[in-house]
């Protein structure tokens, strides 16, 4: 029972590590221009989306945590996604 429960133990570390491994190679690398979402407060006002190209005029807002329009702009480009996948 000892030799089966470690080898079952190494099995779920085997399968540990690929889960991992295929979690860091999906990741992206952080550098400048990879960002989600631009703040312009000078000299015009103006907060862009860039997964979605959602914009908003009114950063205050924003910034003071509506962030509706964008959580339904990424919603509905990934359910178009989905759809164009579909086809």
């Amino acid at each position: 029972m000892a030799v089966l429960q470690s080898r079952l133990d190494q099995l779920e570390m085997r399968r540990q590590a690929e889960m991992n491994a295929e979690h860091t190679q999906s990741l992206i690398d952080i550098n400048f221009g990879s960002q989600i979402r631009s703040y312009v407060l000078h000299p015009y006002r103006m907060v862009k989306d860039h997964r979605t190209d959602f914009e908003v005029s009114h950063p205050d807002s924003v910034l003071e945590g509506d962030l509706d329009g964008f959580i339904l702009s990424f919603l509905s480009a990934s359910l178009d996604k989905d759809e164009d996948a579909d086809l």
